[in-house]
C-alpha cells in the first residue's frame, strides 16, 4: 500500500488530499485539509502575485506538512492552477515555495486542468451527456461530455476572484457593473464554438463557488450534512433565486447567510456569474453536484498507469 499526497494550489485557496492506495487498484482518502489563501487577490491585468498572497500561500502548505511527511511509502504531488499558470512572476513564486516546503509545484494546463476534472466527476457521477463547469478563483474549466467520453474542453482565464475585482461585485453592485459583467462573459463564451452542442444538457458543477451555492440550498431546506453535496440537483429556477438573493443585500448581510463561508461572501456573486450565464445561454434547466474533481481525476489516471 502506498500513501499518496495531493497538495492543489488553486487561486482561492489550497487544499490538500491523503489517500491511501490499495494493491488492488482501489483507494480511501483519509485525510483532507483547507485553507483559504486567495493568492490570485490584486494580480490585476500585470498578472503578477502579490508578495502578501505569496506567503499566505506557502504559509498554508507549510502547515499541511505534520498531515503527511511521516506517512510510510509517501508520495507527494504538488499541483498549481489557473493563478501560477497565469502568473508572470511564476518562476519566483515556484522556487520559493521549493525552498519553504521541498514541494516542486508542477504547473497545470488548462487543458490538463479540465481533462482531470472530467476524469474525476464523470467516473463518479457516472454521467453520459452534459457540461461539465468548474468555477475557480481565476478561471472557469469548461468540458463537453458527449456519451462519457470528453468531446471537448477548454480552460478560459477568468474566475470569482478576477470577475468580483474586475466588475467590483465584492459588495453592493451596480446595475452598470453587473451589466457590464454579463456582456463581457457572453462575448467570451460565444466565442466557444462547441458549447452549442451543450443546449439543454444538464450542467455539472465542481469548485468553490458552486460547492458554496450547493451548501447554502442545502441549509435553506434543512438537509442533514450539507457537506455531502455528491450528486446533489438544483433546478434552474433554484440557480437563479439563491443569485437574486445574494444580489440584493449588501457585504456585511451576505456574511451572514448560512451555508455562506463569510470569507467567501466578497466573491460568490462573481463565482456564480458563469453559471447563471451559461444556464441562460444554453436554456439548461438542472445542475448536478460533483465533489470529484481534479485530484480525483490525478489519483485515477496514477492507479491506471501503475
Amino acid at each position: 500500500m502506498q500513501n499518496l499526497a495531493i497538495v492543489d494550489l488553486g487561486s482561492n485557496s489550497v487544499r490538500l488530499a491523503v489517500n491511501e492506495l490499495r494493491d488492488d487498484g482501489t483507494y480511501r482518502e483519509v485525510n483532507r485539509i483547507k485553507a483559504d489563501s486567495r493568492l490570485s487577490e490584486s494580480m490585476g491585468p500585470e498578472k503578477i502575485l502579490q508578495p502578501k498572497a505569496m506567503g499566505r500561500t506557502i504559509a498554508a502548505l507549510r502547515s499541511f506538512r505534520p498531515y503527511y511527511e511521516h506517512l510510510p511509502q509517501l508520495i507527494v504531488r504538488g499541483i498549481a492552477t489557473a493563478a501560477v499558470r497565469q502568473a508572470h512572476n511564476r518562476a519566483d513564486f515556484l522556487r520559493q515555495v521549493k525552498d519553504a516546503t521541498n514541494i516542486d509545484l508542477e504547473v497545470l494546463s488548462g487543458d490538463q486542468e479540465a481533462y482531470y476534472d472530467y476524469l474525476g466527476a464523470v467516473n463518479r457521477l457516472k454521467v453520459k451527456d452534459c457540461l461539465l463547469l468548474d468555477t475557480g478563483g481565476a478561471s472557469c474549466e469548461l468540458v463537453h461530455v458527449k456519451d462519457g467520453k470528453d468531446a471537448n474542453l477548454i480552460s478560459v482565464p477568468f474566475g470569482a476572484v478576477n470577475l468580483s475585482e474586475q466588475f467590483h461585485l465584492d459588495d453592493v453592485v451596480d446595475a452598470v457593473d453587473l451589466f457590464s459583467a454579463q456582456v463581457f462573459l457572453r462575448e467570451r463564451l460565444r466565442d466557444i464554438w462547441w458549447l452549442n452542442d451543450a443546449k439543454n444538457l444538464p450542467l455539472v458543477l465542481l469548485g468553490g463557488a458552486n460547492r458554496t451555492l450547493a451548501r447554502m440550498n442545502r441549509q435553506q431546506q434543512k438537509i442533514l450534512h450539507v457537506e455531502n453535496i455528491h450528486g446533489y440537483r438544483l433546478t434552474t429556477d433554484q440557480v437563479f433565486r439563491t443569485f437574486q438573493r445574494l444580489l440584493e443585500v449588501p457585504l456585511r448581510e451576505r456574511k451572514r447567510i448560512s451555508g455562506l463561508e463569510p470569507e467567501r461572501a466578497d466573491i460568490i456573486l462573481g463565482g456564480m456569474l458563469p453559471l447563471v450565464t451559461l444556464l441562460q445561454m444554453l436554456d439548461s434547466d438542472r445542475v448536478v453536484f460533483s465533489e470529484s474533481g481534479v485530484r480525483e481525476g490525478i489519483i485515477s489516471e496514477y492507479l491506471r498507469q501503475r
